[in-house]
């Protein structure tokens, strides 16, 4: 599969992104509509009762301004996931969301912890790191574009920048979007993209090009004009040189 093949624009790219969201604001707005409080099914470290929050805590946020926060980054990134590492796109989620939740539930402080905001952090080191590893230039480009964007975000995943939010949550999205990065499979676009000269079995004696250069480098044994170059993937090249009148 060539990589003009696999990208292509397909309704999961934008279906499971919206789907995630319309469950988040879903849970937001019967939470708000009936008044009540879902927190305490958010993430409780080292409870039995907080392991719940491993599988509800992304869907869980405590106003309209976390909310707001976390859905346009989730929906750019997700999308951008599920575009360029197909394959991989629904396992980077659902298993982050439980990698960054058990974590979370080992080092967190003793408090609740909700937001969607650690799965974004998986996905913002899933990119990240995993467009790096493959030396892709699409995907790299990618990588680079993530980093504009949300570079800044890597400061909160340290202790005491902001005491309201989960660092914790942070840092554990971030920890299992790098693991993720380095366990999953480079995408087949990538490894099926091949150069011919790049190929081990390159014959670099008989192929017409290279019989231009010799060890070092050097353009050698030329065509004579009489040669019929074009045959062998060249051009000939002739100049005309016309002689100014005299005035």
């Amino acid at each position: 599969m060539k990589d003009q093949d696999f990208f292509k624009f397909t309704p999961s790219v934008w279906i499971v992104p919206v789907l995630l969201l319309s469950m988040i604001w879903g849970v937001f707005l019967i939470e708000n509509f009936f008044h009540l409080d879902f927190s305490k099914h958010g993430i409780l470290p080292r409870s039995f009762s907080g392991l719940q929050g491993i599988f509800f805590s992304p869907f869980l946020h405590g106003n309209f301004h976390h909310i707001v926060n976390n859905s346009i980054p989730l929906f750019i990134l997700s999308v951008a996931l599920i575009y360029f590492y197909r394959n991989n796109s629904l396992k980077v989620m659902i298993y982050g969301i439980l990698l960054s939740g058990i974590i979370t539930w080992v080092i967190g402080r003793n408090s609740y912890h909700i937001g969607a905001s650690s799965l974004i952090y998986v996905l913002v080191s899933f990119i990240f790191f995993k467009g790096l590893m493959t030396q892709y230039y699409r995907l790299m480009a990618l990588s680079l574009t993530v980093v504009m964007i949300y570079g800044g975000m890597v400061w909160y995943i340290f202790p005491e920048i902001d005491k309201t939010i989960s660092w914790e949550g942070h840092l554990a999205g971030f920890i299992a979007g790098f693991v993720f990065a380095t366990i999953y499979k480079t995408p087949n676009y990538v490894e099926e993209t091949q150069y011919e000269w790049e190929k081990p079995n390159f014959d670099t004696e008989n192929d017409p090009f290279m019989k231009r250069f010799d060890e070092n480098g050097n353009f050698v044994n030329l065509p004579k004009p009489d040669e019929n170059v074009e045959e062998e993937g060249f051009l000939r090249i002739t100049y005309e040189y016309k002689e100014q009148p005299k005035e």
